[in-house]
């Protein structure tokens, strides 16, 4: 049973009608209720009407006397898989619990599984373009999933931090997820520490993971394409049945694929995300995960600035050399335990060991742009490990007529990254005549050692946030973060590096304010204040540690629920600032001092849901105005921070026929715009402006889905991401078709 968004956390009716006292509704779990109808004088009667697409529970208050004892109780059991939509209604990252967006004062945006399926996503970022204020930042050549969050986290290995189900990823590199093993993509807007510790002051994207579902079904899922795209994947659901207490989930890929770049090697990737949940009783559930990604790749390092733009060749030019290759290896695992003491109170643990670790084969590492392009042969791996374990008890109270629902938890973490790395000597590309063999690659075994890097931090968070429905209409959510990181660099002496280890440690306060008006069912406005923190491993010129990186901003806006309740729109308007940013001492370029300020304002809107039966859409606009307030390098005061436009806007809209000989034919469009952006801080070059054109067309029964999807259909040439410098310009993909075909038994 599907229940309207206002009632599904419960609700209490007090003389809906003469005869009957009150009707009340009770959240059991997840997939339960209850229904309770006391009368005035006497106990109700009930009868179940069918009829062809629902259960009505018809009452007559004339029933039984309040002395009698019914024959027998009724019992309504309604199953099934419910509608699938692109609203959906919950989100937990932005309060860590499962709260409605309608009754959450703070940004959060959802793409649900049904538009990862209709837009036939196979990549991290063509998710996140559907939601406002997110970009690329770059993929750093095939090591990372970067993105900046309303203009903030271009940094490498510390921007924009990506979750996996609430967990953080600590390390130099953020792993490319596989998109087939998750339920949704979630992305909380502002600098909110409260929960998450150390972050950019953008927000956070916060990767779900399917999980265990009632239904038993398998779904085998083949897709092709052109540039020998060949993606095969299958989802295993096994339920719990009769008194078994496990119930499992299983998802696995295998993807091959050629570049559109001069590469002589393809993409092989395969995955595998099993999940077990054990029921241990009514009460207590016990979740252990495993997710495995193995990925053999080409080591893309994006094309180079020229003059006052990008490099004038195609955009399947290689700067570096065409046999360049990484391999990556990511292992995630751990469990999740909820124990409910009563229907108000429940704790919750977990534990979470991730370890990514990224090899580069010697690659001509680009340097510099122009011409003739500068490269280093360079060979560099990266080790990550992070160990995550926290504790939350969430409970809800009364102060009167007041409800509360309390948080309080504490997060531990412990996370190892090393670098290692060799440098060579330069080779020089013309890009106008490219001759990869006038410097032949060296093997590895000659190539100088050039860091050596152990970077070790311990984290302890302990927060405490309390959302407060003052009343029915007016809630006010205030919390509470302590955060303190302990971190230790250790360096080996090198020709090119000192030697030493570096210790600091850093403690901060985050506090969080927002307060929501809802007058009316289908209308929230909101507000909150938040802050954030992040440390940094900069060091001063006399080699002290420079003070953590803060953020505060605040947010205001609407949300709307119309065309009953299954339009979600949420307009905002925004203000941050990011304060201590590390810049270089002018005294010493080779060291920083905390001094940089950045600030980003701006707008967006945010539209998902179905406007009319069949009609569905997704769709997003954002201005941002991100800029340098202050910098020791007065040049570049004012300037706009790089890989950011101003304007960006994308739409999807799909339309499926929902009767007749037709039905189940759907078709869908859509589009992708971004303005001018700049690609480095000194705004010395622009990366230009797009329009992309996006396409499809499905047809659907009950056990199997066919669908083509035309994307870039206009073969728009644009650029995705820069990194700030005069390399790693990434250029967007070409177009590209998908075929698929799906089966579910």
């Amino acid at each position: 049973a599907t229940l309207g968004f206002s009632i599904q956390n419960g609700v209490t009716k007090t003389n809906p009608t003469p005869g009957i006292s009150e009707v009340k509704l009770t959240k059991i779990d997840k997939s339960s209720i209850r229904l309770t109808i006391a009368g005035e004088t006497q106990a109700p009667s009930a009868e179940v009407l069918a009829s062809q697409q629902n259960l009505v529970l018809s009452i007559n208050p004339q029933g039984t006397s309040a002395s009698e004892t019914p024959d027998e109780e009724i019992e309504v059991i309604a199953t099934g898989e419910g509608e699938e939509d692109y609203n959906v209604p919950n989100a937990s990252t932005a309060t860590g619990t499962d709260t409605p967006i309608i009754e959450t004062p703070f940004s959060v945006q959802v793409v649900p599984q049904e538009v990862i399926r209709d837009q036939q996503i196979v990549r991290i970022e063509d998710a996140l373009n559907n939601i406002s204020g997110v970009s690329s930042a770059g993929s750093d050549a095939g090591r990372q999933a970067a993105f900046n969050v309303r203009g903030f986290g271009n940094q490498l290995g510390s921007g924009t931090p990506v979750l996996r189900d609430g967990y953080r990823l600590y390390g130099s590199f953020q792993a490319i997820p596989e998109i087939a093993n998750l339920q949704q993509v979630e992305v909380l807007k502002g600098p909110s520490s409260i929960l998450y510790g150390q972050i950019q002051p953008g927000g956070v994207i916060n990767l779900a993971s399917k999980q265990p579902l009632d239904q038993d079904f398998t779904e085998a899922e083949l897709q092709v394409g052109n540039r020998e795209f060949v993606r095969s994947r299958f989802d295993l659901n096994i339920p719990a049945i009769d008194d078994e207490k496990v119930s499992a989930r299983i998802n696995g890929v295998y993807q091959h694929e050629a570049s559109f770049r001069n590469f002589d090697n393809d993409i092989n990737q395969i995955s595998l995300a099993p999940v077990f949940k054990w029921k241990i009783g009514d009460r207590t559930d016990l979740t252990f995960n495993l997710e495995y990604i193995h990925k053999e790749s080409f080591a893309d390092f994006g094309l180079t600035q020229f003059g006052g733009g990008v490099a004038p060749v195609s955009r399947e030019f290689v700067t570096n050399n065409p046999d360049d290759t990484i391999d990556t290896d990511y292992v995630s695992t751990g469990y999740s335990f909820e124990h409910r003491f009563n229907d108000d109170w429940k704790i919750r643990n977990g534990f979470r060991f991730i370890s990514y670790n990224s090899d580069y084969s010697v690659v001509a590492l680009p340097f510099t742009g122009g011409a003739n392009v500068t490269r280093f042969f360079a060979d560099q791996d990266g080790e990550d490990r992070s160990y995550s374990l926290f504790t939350n008890t969430v409970g809800n109270f009364k102060t009167g007529s007041i409800k509360h629902i309390l948080t309080a938890g504490i997060d531990l973490n412990r996370s190892e990254s090393s670098i290692f790395t060799l440098f060579g000597g330069p080779s020089v590309l013309n890009i106008f005549n490219p001759n990869y063999d006038l410097d032949p690659k060296p093997d590895r075994s000659t190539l100088p050692l050039f860091g050596d890097t152990l970077d070790t931090a311990n984290r302890l968070g302990i927060y405490l946030q309390d959302q407060v429905y003052l009343l029915d209409s007016l809630i006010f959510v205030a919390g509470l973060r302590y955060d303190t990181v302990s971190q230790t660099t250790t360096n080996v002496e090198t020709d090119f590096t000192e030697g030493g280890e570096t210790e600091q440690t850093n403690d901060a306060f985050t506090p969080r304010f927002g307060l929501l008006y809802r007058p009316i069912p289908e209308l929230s406005l909101f507000v909150n204040y938040s802050q954030s923190f992040e440390p940094t491993t900069d060091l001063t010129s006399s080699g002290s540690a420079l003070d953590p990186e803060t953020g505060e901003g605040f947010e205001v806006g609407v949300k709307t629920e119309l065309f009953d309740q299954k339009l979600l729109t949420t307009l905002t308007y925004f203000d941050i600032t990011k304060q201590n940013v590390a810049v270089a001492d002018p005294n010493n370029t080779l060291f920083s001092i905390p001094v940089g300020e950045q600030s980003s304002q701006g707008i967006e809107l945010d539209i998902t849901g179905e406007v009319l039966p069949g009609l569905k859409l997704i769709g997003s606009y954002a201005y941002i105005d991100a800029k340098v307030t202050d910098d020791t390098d007065e040049t570049i005061v004012g300037n706009q921070l790089f890989s950011v436009p101003e304007n960006k806007v994308s739409l999807w809209t799909t339309y499926e026929i929902q009767q007749g000989s037709l039905e189940g034919l759907g078709l869908g469009v859509g589009f992708e715009y971004a303005d001018n952006r700049f690609g480095d801080l000194a705004n010395s070059f622009t990366l230009g402006d797009y329009l992309i054109g996006n396409a499809a067309i499905f047809y659907q029964s009950d056990n199997y889905r066919l669908a083509v999807n035309l994307k870039n259909f206009t073969d728009a040439n644009y650029i995705t991401a820069a990194t700030g410098n005069e390399g790693g310009i990434e250029p967007g993909f070409p177009f590209t078709v998908i075929g698929s075909l799906s089966f579910k038994f």
